[in-house]
């Protein structure tokens, strides 16, 4: 891509001579790092955004804009390397990328890391915030603020960052700049003038906005003669060279074929090789204070890179540790079972492996009746739950079944022991006191006419108003407590659908509440089924019976005699469908002759269905169980517009 306004800066590369650079190259390395050493040429910044503002084509721009990506190189979406990604049109993974910049005389080494928009993904925008001094907060000039962006920027203030404000899409017909700078303005404290206004799909005003973050944010700040410390904040597992792990250096230096030291685990290896990524990866000759990079040490065991840890040198090792990351809190769980008994132990590694590449996933081992050995899984969200289970499906080549999902309860019995239930199999018979459930504070950004049918759905979903205001004369912000177990299933759906796919959310936990919830179990047979069983509130126990023992009865192929099957809470049957049986034709041979005969014969087939009953037992195919659980949000495909 041609860029008109390169003349005026006859000391950027000129983009036919970036066509002819090779990469990796000598000549492109001396560039990517000028003055690497001293920490007042270093700009290390993110881009932050709600999903689908545009965030990973401004970076797109940026890495043509710099040079370091060649025009014969480019393609949309640079920085998202994984086919999900550009599937779905939405980033998952936070990317670092080292970019050269000039402005006056000095040349600049900018470290910029995108970062993903779906509230899912917030633990991954958190670690990526820990490792930089500024945030590019960007806002759609068509669609304004919405729900995640305010998540975004609180993230960003509680540690301390320098927002530049930016409006993105300003090509768009529909676009309205002046507006939304208004409110930009408004929301981060300044003058509308001060907000850019950028396109990234043109590239107008981008120059400008790397110039902006040069003057704006802040140098990184560190001792260079102390002993080395850097702060992981990423990894991801090679084939052919074990662990790749990423870093923002604080203090001291790094260098290669010096033995570094894991601080948690205690671990030395030796250092193979040191870069930095622009946006492929280039060696260096160390990594100094501020500066952002990757480090091998050839070390194929997963657990010796733990994301938050902290990496110094054996020979001068440092005392004290750095910060490190909050660990991520699961939100929703479910059970991640593979079709073929014999892969278990492939799914085990698969997990070892994307747990490197995924700090937020959390398993343990379980045991289901009805589908074997498997693993009870920790997700973030309902979109992370399925960004998983794909991912292992695609890179590990697994047949996977996944349980309904659903959230932890703290269950009290009335002896006063308490039982913490991930499962709803763990759900404790006998007399029980009080279960408490995940509650969340949930901000909905709707327009204002959409106000009563946001307020109606939240009721319905259990919710409690915390709060209304009004950002603008026709957008709103509603708060309300809802318990986490109404928004994990369809509640994403619901509000898109009534809202017609203006309204955002954004929610965090905040403790735990009393509640009226009962176990569903369901019976084959008289026996009952635990991959079907499931924790709903009382009021809704009948609804959920109804509609699993109606699917189940679809499902299920007919057997020599009778089903029955049954939804209970507790001794209690609240909802019944019959599986037919299949009836042989016995009077086929009869073609005349006394009625006697006839009847002799069903008496006999009537014994014989009678007995077949008693000690015949249903075997559910595995096809059932994927039909009968995949449709309640455990593996159903999102839409787009669900996840904005």
């Amino acid at each position: 891509m041609a860029w008109e306004n390169d003349q005026a800066h006859p000391d950027r590369p000129d983009p036919t001579e970036r066509d002819a650079l090779p990469i990796p190259s000598p000549a492109l390395s001396e560039r990517i790092q000028p003055n690497a050493t001293a920490p007042e040429l270093i700009r290390n910044f993110c881009i932050i955004a709600h999903i689908d503002h545009g965030k990973s084509t401004l970076a797109d721009r940026m890495l043509q804009l710099t040079g370091v990506v060649q025009p014969r190189d480019a393609r949309a979406q640079y920085l998202d390397r994984m086919d999900i990604e550009r599937e779905r049109g939405i980033t998952i993974k936070s990317q670092a990328v080292r970019m050269p910049w000039q402005l006056g005389d000095e040349p600049y080494a900018l470290n910029m890391i995108d970062t993903p928009g779906h509230v899912d993904f917030t633990y991954e925008v958190s670690r990526s915030l820990a490792a930089c001094e500024g945030a590019v907060l960007l806002v759609d000039a068509a669609q304004g603020i919405e729900a995640q962006t305010l998540a975004n920027l609180y993230l960003a203030m509680e540690n301390d960052l320098e927002i530049v404000p930016v409006l993105n899409k300003i090509d768009l017909p529909a676009a309205q700049p002046e507006r939304y700078a208004e409110e930009l303005a408004n929301l981060v404290g300044g003058d509308p003038a001060d907000v850019l206004k950028v396109s990234g799909k043109t590239g107008e005003g981008v120059e400008p906005l790397l110039d902006r973050i040069v003057e704006r944010v802040p140098a990184p700040v560190g001792d260079p003669d102390a002993p080395a410390r850097a702060m992981i904040f990423d990894s991801v597992y090679d084939t052919y060279r074990g662990v790749v792990t990423y870093v923002r250096a604080i203090d001291g230096d790094l260098n290669p074929r010096e033995r570094i030291q894991m601080m948690s685990t205690r671990a030395t290896h030796e250092l193979l090789e040191i870069g930095v990524i622009s946006p492929e990866p280039i060696k260096t000759n160390g990594l100094g204070v501020g500066e952002v990079g990757y480090l091998i040490t050839g070390v194929k065991d997963v657990r010796q890179s733990k994301v938050g840890d902290t990496v110094t040198t054996a020979n001068k090792p440092a005392t004290q540790a750095l910060g490190g990351y909050a660990e991520p809190k699961p939100m929703v769980f479910s059970g991640l079972y593979p079709v073929d008994g014999s892969d278990y132990p492939t799914l085990r590694d698969a997990l070892d492996k994307l747990k490197l590449n995924d700090a937020a996933l959390n398993y343990e081992p379980e045991t289901s009746v009805a589908l074997g050995f498997g693993f009870r899984v920790g997700f973030l969200g309902l979109l992370h739950l399925e960004i998983v289970r794909e991912r292992l499906e695609r890179e590990f080549d697994l047949d996977l079944i996944s349980t309904a999902p659903n959230v932890v309860y703290d269950v009290t019995m009335e002896d006063g022991t308490e039982v913490k239930v991930t499962n709803p199999s763990e759900f404790p018979g006998g007399k029980i006191k009080e279960v408490r459930e995940p509650v969340v504070k949930a901000t909905v950004l709707a327009p204002s006419e959409f106000v009563g049918t946001v307020m109606g759905l939240c009721t319905d979903r259990r919710g409690t108003m915390q709060g209304m205001d009004y950002l603008s004369e026709d957008r709103v912000e509603l708060r309300y407590t809802l318990p986490l177990a109404e928004i994990v299933f369809d509640f994403f759906d619901a509000l898109k659908s009534r809202t017609r796919g203006y309204a955002s959310l954004d929610y965090e936990p905040v403790g735990d509440q009393a509640a009226d919830l009962v176990k569903v179990d369901i019976l084959l047979q008289g026996d009952q089924v635990d991959a079907f069983s499931a924790i709903v509130h009382k009021d809704a126990a009948y609804e959920y019976g109804v509609k699993m023992t109606a699917k189940l009865k679809e499902i299920i192929p007919r057997q020599q005699f009778e089903v029955p099957i049954q939804a209970a809470v507790g001794a209690r049957v609240i909802a019944r469908e019959t599986v037919r049986a299949i009836r042989k034709d016995v009077l086929a041979k009869c073609y005349g002759g006394d009625i006697s005969r006839k009847r002799k014969l069903l008496e006999k087939q009537k014994e014989g269905k009678k007995r077949m009953k008693n000690i015949g037992s249903v075997e559910v195919p595995k096809d059932a169980f994927i039909a009968a659980l995949s449709s309640d949000g455990a593996g159903g495909k999102e839409t787009k517009d669900k996840k904005k």
